[in-house]
């Protein structure tokens, strides 16, 4: 059964110098990234959540309760500037999605704390990104999974180190 990498491949072959095994591979990696996206997005979208909304409170819910966390940490962790936090906090914090707290020893100190709600919330999105990741996966048995992690772990071991397995 073809797909449309197939055909882009046929489309392609003998007009550019490429090896069709490898072309085949790389264009299959991208369009599957760009589904679990466009998955993902949907998933936000049915939550009511931006993807910036998730990943602030994906990083509030990564850590144990009560899910606080400084600005600068998040900011840190999100690769953003102070300003740029400051206005995302803002504007989760006008939803209900976030609170800040005063130091009660140190009333400079601010931290972000993630509220029941923005909990929930991120809840209801992460299971919704999970049920598109499964339906994915959905064609594949339990040991093409398994194959394919330690593929896809391969590779991504290679690029990211440099080392050949």
């Amino acid at each position: 059964m073809e797909d449309s990498v197939d055909r882009h491949i046929a489309r392609w072959r003998g007009k550019a110098p490429f090896d069709e095994r490898v072309e085949a591979a790389i264009t299959r990696i991208q369009l599957l990234a760009k589904h679990v996206r466009q998955a993902k997005d949907r998933a936000l979208a049915e939550v009511g959540l931006q993807g910036y909304e998730f990943e602030t409170l994906h990083r509030l819910a990564a850590r144990d309760r009560p899910w606080r966390a400084t600005p600068s940490e998040l900011a840190a962790e999100l690769m953003l500037s102070p300003a740029g936090m400051t206005g995302r906090l803002d504007s989760l914090e006008k939803a209900g999605l976030i609170r800040r707290l005063r130091g009660t020893e140190d009333r400079r100190r601010v931290d972000v704390e993630l509220t029941e709600l923005g909990h929930s919330r991120w809840l209801d999105a992460m299971r919704l990104r999970s049920a598109a990741e499964d339906a994915m996966l959905e064609p594949l048995a339990d040991g093409d999974r398994d194959a394919l992690n330690a593929l896809l772990g391969r590779m991504l071991r290679h690029v990211e180190t440099g080392a050949p397995h």
